[in-house]
């Protein structure tokens, strides 16, 4: 059987698919306000946090939009390295903020320093920075990050977009002083797409409480007092919530150690047989994705041959994003897989590589 080599959406599993054909149930009962109240509890054990976990029925752009209605009146850093720092970016300017680009190539990180510089120059209520670019696979240092904002400017809040990495890399919430913290469903999770998590600390609600024009749907505040009674404002997306609390809790049996363990072996393994092929990875070391890994094509390989070729075994990877596209290809190695489907992948690759 094959597999998708994504960065999302991703394979789900037989079991996790099945669970979403459980029978409805009124949103409103105590029975599915159990299934809803031990999801975002477990959530939290992978957010590493003790503070609340908002499950939302959008795909992870919409938590774009929560946290600049919820935490910015007007003043928004954005880190752009990336398609997706630089959609959070627009997100903000298109709700009327005064959205700040701080940009660097995209071949690079997001460094403390940078950060540090743009805050001491002028004051924001919020930072917004993506943890794991899946348009680059470059992972920008978070911890490092927030640290620096912290000493920089203690005031703003610090938010990370951690769509592709959630439950593939350890992102520590409230260790590193995060306040909030989003991903959504599609990615290694591996669960179907539809579902957005976002954890969020007290901090940061006290904020949202006093910023105006916080919209309805993603307003955490309303969020807030429908989830201490294990409900939402608007009807959830039930039969997810089904496959999040059964995936979830195959995640933790699976333990967070061992799955993380399990994605940076299948990155290493990516990674140095690209190096080995001769490839350029479009990371530079030491920043480099557990879940998606971005290979600079400058060898000229025709991608939608390669993938018509994989596609043969039922198997596909991605082509470059944006304006990367075809000048780069990007394999995911998240959620389901193994390290014998990489094995299986990249020996595909090869064959192909060695016909053309």
């Amino acid at each position: 059987m094959g597999h998708l080599f994504i960065p999302g959406p991703v394979d789900v599993a037989d079991e996790v698919a099945q669970a979403q054909t459980a029978a409805m149930l009124p949103h409103r009962s105590a029975q599915f306000e159990e299934i809803f109240h031990r999801a975002e509890e477990n959530a939290r054990q992978l957010f590493y946090t003790e503070h609340r976990v908002f499950l939302t029925a959008s795909s992870g752009t919409g938590l774009h939009e929560a946290a600049v209605r919820n935490f910015v009146n007007q003043d928004v850093l954005c880190c752009v390295n990336g398609a997706f720092g630089s959609r959070w970016f627009e997100v903000a300017a298109s709700n009327g903020k005064q959205a700040t680009k701080l940009e660097t190539d995209w071949q690079q990180p997001i460094t403390p320093e940078l950060v540090s510089e743009a805050l001491k120059a002028k004051s924001y209520e919020a930072i917004l920075v993506v943890h794991n670019e899946t348009s680059t696979g470059i992972v920008n240092p978070i911890k490092h990050i927030a640290a620096a904002v912290k000493a920089a400017s203690p005031d703003t809040l610090i938010c990370v977009d951690a769509v592709s990495s959630f439950s593939g890399d350890k992102i520590e919430m409230d260790a590193w002083g995060l306040d909030m913290v989003l991903t959504s469903s599609q990615k290694a999770l591996a669960l179907p797409p539809g579902l957005s998590l976002g954890a969020v600390n007290d901090r940061a609600m006290q904020r949202a409480e006093k910023v105006e024009n916080r919209g309805w749907y993603f307003d955490f505040v309303r969020l807030e007092k429908h989830r201490v009674k294990d409900s939402t404002p608007a009807t959830p997306a039930i039969s997810l919530i089904y496959a999040l609390d059964y995936q979830l809790q195959r995640i933790l049996k699976e333990g967070l150690d061992a799955r993380f363990a399990r994605h940076a072996a299948m990155a290493e393994l990516v990674q140095g047989w690209a190096i080995q092929q001769g490839l350029a990875l479009f990371a530079p070391d030491g920043y480099r994705s557990k879940t998606v890994t971005t290979v600079d094509n400058k060898l000229g390989i025709d991608i939608k041959a390669l993938n018509a070729h994989l596609m043969e075994s039922g198997m596909r990877i991605a082509n470059g994003y944006g304006p990367l596209k075809d000048k780069t290809f990007r394999i995911g190695h998240m959620g389901e897989l193994g390290l014998s489907d990489i094995e299986e992948l990249l020996a595909a690759m090869e064959e192909f590589l060695g016909k053309n």
